[in-house]
Parts: C-alpha cells; structure tokens; sequence
C-alpha cells in the first residue's frame, strides 16, 4: 500500500528504525510512537505521548489513525490465530537492493 501510494522502498525497509532515522519527519514519528504504544502489549498511550499526538493531528485525523491501527492490529491477531500466511502484497522494488 505505502509503495502505491509513493512511499520509496527505503522509508518501507526504515520503519522499525523510526525513533532514530531522518527518513521520518516528527509527524510521522509520533504517528508510529502511537501505533508502538498501542500495539505492543507492553506499552501504553501515556499522557505525554497522546498530548504529542494531539499537536500533530486533529480531531478528525486522531480518531482515523486510531482506527487504522487497531483494525492492523486486529487483522494481525486474526490471521495469527488462523495460520493465514502472509499474501505477499509488498515486494522490494527491483534496483532497491
């Protein structure tokens, strides 16, 4: 999805290096803070962190992203818990290594 919509493969390949990569500007950071915050079991949406993303995106945009990220989270269980294998719907662009 992100490479049709004109993500280039290293942003795609960077992600989980997010916190500490100059391919993210803030906004995006703290768009994938929320989406750690919320998916790792460990992990909450604090005080601090939803005040961040509150800055950055409006009413509209919070309860969109939010939406977006628990419906991942929840296809991923879903599929987990049925052995769905992945459908292979990404793939590295040739001359991206």
């Amino acid at each position: 999805m992100g490479s049709d919509l004109g993500v280039a493969d290293e942003k795609l390949l960077a992600v989980d290096d997010h916190v500490s990569s100059a391919l993210f500007d803030a906004r995006e950071k703290v768009a994938l803070a929320y989406a750690d915050a919320i998916t790792l079991s460990d992990s909450d949406v604090d005080e601090e962190l939803f005040a961040l993303v509150r800055e950055h995106f409006d009413e509209n945009a919070l309860i969109e992203l939010t939406a977006v990220i628990s419906w991942e989270n929840a296809s991923s269980k879903f599929n987990r818990a049925l052995r769905v294998e992945s459908q292979g719907l990404w793939k590295r662009a040739a001359d991206s290594g």
